[in-house]
């Protein structure tokens, strides 16, 4: 997806409404529970943080180039998927 269409997109999903906190966590939730049944790998889950970095940054610092931006957020949520996951496998035992 080019970034023009990526901005549209953000601008849409913005206009639906939509909670972040709330759709966060059911993200989160979703994807746990995809890839516990082996519907998503670890391939697919890293192609939705990257579409989360992207949409992000469309909203970045101007200050703090593009890239930079990304590989912080992209951390971020590292840190959500992989916290998610070892919620997820401590409640299954």
């Amino acid at each position: 997806m080019d970034e023009s269409e990526e901005l549209r997109l953000h601008e849409t999903v913005s206009f639906v409404g939509l909670r972040a906190q709330a759709t966060a966590v059911g993200l989160l939730q979703l994807s746990a529970e995809l890839v516990r049944a082996g519907v998503l790998d670890k391939a697919a889950v890293d192609r939705i943080k990257d579409a989360i970095a992207k949409d992000i940054s469309l909203s970045r610092p101007r200050s703090v180039s593009r890239d930079e931006y990304m590989g912080l957020v992209r951390s971020r949520l590292d840190g959500l998927f992989d916290a998610k996951d070892q919620t997820q496998a401590a409640a299954s035992k």
